[in-house]
């Protein structure tokens, strides 16, 4: 087993997914002392109405890039396609490969029930990456294998809602109030998205909308903005919260 490091990895679906979701808690990791690590399993290369899908990954990327500076962080891509994010060997294979390479001891990662099937194959593919990670018979070639199995949490759906519309509840939350500015500098960075919903959506609440959210958590538990989480509790993961005790003035309890 190795030694627990201070490195977290933030692991979602688009550019711009982490900023919704988990990037308060990550500022706040950050003045604790954690090396911050933001992945995407696609640049976004389907997130315009106007840009190709060369031309838009790379706007993401940079973009990407451009949001996790603000904590002194390091981007990464998955590159694989947007909209056909599949469970499958390859998407796997590369999935264990990220994981390897960051070695975390953290790992946020999206909903297993959200409204779009890219998000919810990206969250199994993430919780099945950080148990085999440390399996040397997974071969990834020039990566060696990471013999610890890294503390996951479940960010929040989109709504808090499943494809039914049934309310998906938090676990436990954390108090984001004090870097709600910081949260925010860092889902403004993407403009593109911005943009690509105005055109597909017909919104223009890009940051209200986020605002909202980290409200609607907020209020309950009685603080102005939180995220709200959920711990993979399965056998052969970690079962103690270590973020409960990295953020203990931060982490909420209804």
């Amino acid at each position: 087993m190795e030694k627990m490091n201070k490195t977290v990895l933030a692991f979602l679906c688009h550019p711009d997914d982490a900023e919704f979701m988990c990037t308060g808690t990550l500022a706040l990791l950050k003045d604790k002392g954690w090396d911050i690590h933001i992945a995407t399993m696609t640049p976004g290369d389907c997130g315009s109405a106007t840009c190709g899908r060369e031309e838009i990954s790379k706007i993401r990327r940079k973009e990407s890039e451009n949001a996790t500076a603000v904590l002194g962080g390091t981007y990464h891509c998955n590159e694989l396609d947007d909209v056909f994010v599949m469970y499958d060997r390859p998407s796997l294979l590369r999935t264990i490969e990220m994981i390897r390479k960051v070695r975390p001891t953290i790992v946020f990662t999206s909903s297993p029930h959200d409204y779009f099937i890219d998000h919810e194959n990206t969250s199994h593919l993430v919780r099945t990456a950080c148990f085999t990670c440390g399996i040397p018979n997974v071969e990834t070639p020039g990566v060696k294998p990471y013999a610890f199995t890294p503390y996951l949490y479940y960010a929040d759906a989109m709504e808090c809602k499943d494809i039914f519309g049934d309310e998906i509840k938090a676990k436990f939350y954390v108090d984001i109030t004090s870097v709600a500015d910081i949260k925010e500098k860092m889902l403004c960075c993407h403009k593109s998205q911005r943009d690509w919903l105005m055109a597909h959506h017909g919104m223009d609440e890009y940051i209200d909308s986020m605002k909202r959210h980290g409200q609607r958590r907020g209020s309950e538990v009685k603080c102005e903005y939180a995220e709200g989480f959920r711990q993979h509790l399965g056998h052969g993961y970690p079962h103690d919260n270590i973020l409960k005790t990295e953020l203990e003035n931060f982490v909420k309890e209804k």
